[in-house]
This record gives structure tokens, C-alpha cells and sequence, in this order.
């Protein structure tokens, strides 16, 4: 028996909702997939911490895709089985959505120190690794326009003499350019790299924590529209 009246609206209202769904878990996949770009192309994180918040959303994009599956289905030929298979992995997508919140909000407050230490480690390891890892080190330097973590001075075992800089430091970048100029500010960026990959970092697990909040939001009232159908649906069976 198909449901009438305002469940009639509430079936249609579901079966948008997951479209909006599918959209959601388009974004998510997107927002979290730039997030992780950004974190490991702005510096090589070794703190497993720090991709935990965009892989997660990653997998809920993912998992969303099916899910829509059950709602679309469901809605549209009126299942309660289906219904009800979707609010539940609804339920426990919006729990999870607010853990990679959480997770994204716990590691903004510990960015300072992870970063504190990465760049310290990429430092040390310049002269030792390969070109792509010196590659990376000095793009790093040269879109951020800085030097070093702290300041150039972090450069101090770059060279024997004590005194020079990758030429990704200096200020107009050329060949040798930072030889005997770590100290000289008409020649090299002396300020340190810690603050402005921290500051862009933040930005980017900021939007790992609003994709999730809003979606997860927005999810809940596709899960109180699941229920009244679901009860829509077993109302109907209860009268045939």
C-alpha cells in the first residue's frame, strides 16, 4: 500500500535529500582529499595524527555514495527494509562525521609543535636525501617566501662556513645566491617557515571541520524524514 498525504511529501522530501547526499559525499571526498594534498605538500608530516581527519572523510564520502543507494531506492518504492537499512547507516555516518571533527579540532590545538618538529627533521635531512625531498624543502621556502623553522640562523649546518642558505631562501633566487648571506635581510627571508605553514594548515583543517559539522547537520534531517517514513510505511502495512 503506497503512503498518502503529507507522507507522500515526506517520501519525495527523502528522496531529495539523498540526492543532496550524493552531493555531500562528493564534497567530502573533495575537501578531504585537498586537505591531505595540502598537509603533505606543504611539508612531509611524519605524525600519523595529521592525515586522520581528511582520510576520514575520504572513506565517509565514500561510504556515502552507498548509502545514498538505500535511500533513493528505498524512498522511491516505498521498502521499509531499505529505509530503515539507510537511517541506520545514516546514524552512524553523522556519529562518525563528528568524530573527524573532533579529531580535526584536537590536532589544530598540537599543529604547533608537529610542525615545529617536521620542519626541524627536513632540515637536518636536507643535505642527506634525495632531490625530490630538497625539491620539496625548497618550493616550501620559496611560495612561503621564508627561511629555515624559526628563522634563517636554523640553516647554520647547511654548510661548513656556518653562514649559508639554500638559494630557495634568498630573496631573488639564483644560483649561489645564498652563500655567505644568512644573515644579510637585503639578500634572504629571515623569517622562519613554523608560522605560515602552521597558519595555512589551520586553514585547511578548518574546512575539514565545517564540511563535516554542516554535513552532518544537514544528514540529520534526512534521518528524521527516514523515520517518519519508515513509520509512514509500517502504518500502512499495519492497516492492510
Amino acid at each position: 500500500m503506497a503512503v498518502e498525504g503529507g507522507m507522500k511529501c515526506v517520501k519525495y522530501l527523502l528522496f531529495f535529500f539523498n540526492f543532496l547526499f550524493w552531493i555531500c559525499g562528493l564534497a567530502l571526498i573533495v575537501v578531504g582529499i585537498l586537505v591531505q594534498v595540502a598537509l603533505h605538500k606543504t611539508l612531509m608530516i611524519d605524525d600519523a595524527t595529521a592525515s586522520g581527519a581528511p582520510i576520514l572523510l575520504i572513506v565517509i564520502g565514500v561510504v556515502i555514495f552507498f548509502i545514498s543507494f538505500f535511500g533513493c531506492c528505498g524512498a522511491w518504492k516505498e521498502n521499509y527494509c531499505m529505509v530503515t537499512m539507510f537511517a541506520i547507516l545514516l546514524g552512524l555516518i553523522i556519529l562518525v562525521e563528528f568524530a573527524a571533527a573532533i579529531a580535526g579540532y584536537i590536532f589544530r590545538n598540537k599543529i604547533s609543535d608537529v610542525v615545529q618538529d617536521s620542519l626541524t627533521e627536513m632540515i637536518t635531512k636536507y643535505n642527506s636525501s634525495s632531490e625530490e625531498f630538497r625539491d620539496t624543502v625548497d618550493k616550501m621556502q620559496l611560495d612561503l617566501k621564508c627561511c629555515g623553522v624559526n628563522s634563517s640562523s636554523d640553516w647554520r649546518n647547511f654548510k661548513d662556513d656556518g653562514k649559508s642558505v639554500p638559494d630557495s631562501c634568498c630573496l631573488k633566487p639564483s644560483p649561489g645566491c645564498g652563500d655567505m648571506t644568512m644573515t644579510d635581510p637585503d639578500k634572504v627571508y629571515q623569517k622562519g617557515c613554523h608560522d605560515a605553514v602552521e597558519e595555512a594548515l589551520k586553514k585547511n583543517l578548518l574546512w575539514v571541520i565545517v564540511a563535516a559539522v554542516v554535513i552532518a547537520f544537514l544528514q540529520i534531517s534526512g534521518l528524521v524524514f527516514a523515520c517518519l517514513l519508515m513509520r509512514g510505511i509500517r502504518s500502512g502495512y499495519e492497516v492492510m
